[in-house]
């Protein structure tokens, strides 16, 4: 059964899969980190309030989850007494590779698929193809979205929109994540994560590959 109580649940045991707080899941969704707080799930008066379809559209794409996975968890047990019918934490193996590294020549195909040697693997709570890998971001230009130490799951051929978080390597060996505002045939424009750094325009004879972030481990 579809109840408030339930769905509500669901959220707070994806939010637990991914060893995140009810307000670090909005985070990452990108929704105020105030939007599933156990305050927003009535109102005033007391009356159940639901969470949007389109909040809930965005956290099951932050975390990579389908619809099916989602209503299981709805109609899955509590935390406490839950036994073998709830999902399980679903883990892949994918190819790691530090920011710095990936500046360098060699790991990489001219699509942007990973290549050569030099990869360490990771294992982490997200489904991904066999082309997908991670990036482990260093530093603090990704700040306040990405920390350092943070695993980002990049997508080579995943469809980019306007909006989405992306990571570009350009012809002369950079490598950042950006998020794309805008993109044409002679170029694209990124908008940094950090707002203490510059946004960026690049013609697209300058772009080596573009890639969409598909999920992040925080």
């Amino acid at each position: 059964m579809l109840s408030h109580e339930r769905v509500w649940a669901a959220i707070d045991a994806l939010a637990d899969r991914y060893s995140l707080s009810a307000s670090g899941l909005a985070k990452r969704a990108g929704l105020d980190s105030t939007a599933f707080n156990k305050s927003k799930r009535a109102s005033a008066d007391g009356r159940p309030r639901w969470p949007s379809t389109e909040s809930l559209a965005k956290i099951l794409e932050a975390t990579n989850s389908t619809l099916e996975e989602f209503l299981g968890l709805v109609e899955g047990r509590s935390r406490d007494d839950r036994k073998d019918d709830s999902l399980p934490v679903q883990t892949s193996t994918v190819p790691l590779l530090g920011f710095a590294q990936a500046g360098a020549g060699g790991f990489f195909d001219d699509a942007g698929f990973p290549a050569g040697q030099g990869w360490d693997l990771v294992e982490l709570p997200a489904r991904t193809t066999e082309n997908s890998y991670a990036l482990q971001v260093q530093g603090d230009s990704m700040l306040p979205l990405y920390r350092n130490g943070d695993v980002l799951i990049v997508e080579p051929g995943a469809p980019i929109r306007k909006g989405d978080r992306v990571v570009v390597k350009t012809r002369s060996g950079e490598v950042m994540a950006k998020v794309l505002a805008r993109r044409s045939v002679s170029g694209i424009e990124l908008v940094s994560i950090n707002p203490e750094h510059p946004d960026r325009s690049l013609a697209m004879e300058e772009v080596d590959w573009l890639a969409r972030i598909v999920w992040a481990s925080q």
